[in-house]
């Protein structure tokens, strides 16, 4: 396996063992994820994670990236990692994955 893809699996475990406060899921399978970039420099890699929060008043804005960004930047291939939080598109439980929904009685 490539060693992007493996960081990359590794970047979405750690990512699957934060969960919403408020809703007990996982953030990943919430869909809070919208994107991971992942860049080498030398034999290392910068991650920017790209999420989104269920609502601009969520109560753990400010500590839910900042889980994210330790995590990630824990993992032993990572070099850096920033957290780029974005309000578009709007998150809506259209985004939950079918586990998730699952979870919450939703199907």
């Amino acid at each position: 396996m490539e060693e992007k893809k493996i960081l990359e699996d590794q970047i979405i475990m750690v990512i699957k063992t934060i969960e919403d406060p408020e809703i007990p899921v996982n953030i990943y399978e919430l869909g809070l994820i919208y994107f991971i970039t992942i860049s080498k420099v030398d034999k290392v890699y910068d991650v920017n994670v790209e999420m989104t929060l269920t609502s601009p008043n969520c109560p753990v804005a400010e500590s839910l990236p900042e889980e994210v960004r330790t995590k990630v930047g824990n993992l032993e291939m990572v070099n850096e990692s920033t957290i780029t939080i974005t309000w578009e598109p709007t998150w809506d439980s259209s985004f939950m994955s079918e586990e998730a929904k699952l979870e919450l009685g939703m199907l």
